[in-house]
């Protein structure tokens, strides 16, 4: 079995003022790889970003940080994306998603643009990650 290769890892403030430079970085990793869905994953990992901010201890706490960490393997990208994690909220996925309001689409598009994605706890916080393949 081949391992993922990463790419690269960025750890950044947990504000939503550094959504852009995460944004930024992933997409100047992703420039030579000339990836099909390298929007969809600027998007997702915006959305994922934003969620850690507003929704993890990262975003509650002095100081707290978000890492995306960038992997490929058989032109599939694995980003991940790790923060301080929530013993009141898990990533789910809302059903009942109003297309015209200004929030709470994250991990519905998440769920509807990745080829797979899913979290796990860490001893530090919480990986949510996703998937999204090449063809």
């Amino acid at each position: 079995m081949r391992a993922l290769r990463l790419l690269g890892q960025v750890d950044l403030p947990a504000e939503v003022a550094a959504v852009p430079r995460a944004r930024r970085y992933v997409r100047d990793l992703l420039k030579g790889l000339d990836h099909p869905r390298t929007d969809d994953a600027l998007l997702l990992v915006s959305e994922l970003f934003t969620n850690a901010v507003r929704h993890s201890d990262s975003g509650r706490t002095p100081g707290g940080r978000v890492t995306v960490a960038v992997a490929t393997l058989h032109g599939t990208l694995h980003i991940d994306v790790i923060d301080g994690g929530s013993t009141e909220r898990r990533p789910r996925p809302r059903l009942d998603v109003d297309l015209d309001s200004g929030g709470g689409r994250g991990l519905w598009l998440v769920h509807e643009l990745a080829t797979a994605w899913g979290w796990y706890e860490t001893l530090s916080g919480r990986v949510v990650w996703f998937q999204l393949a090449g063809q």
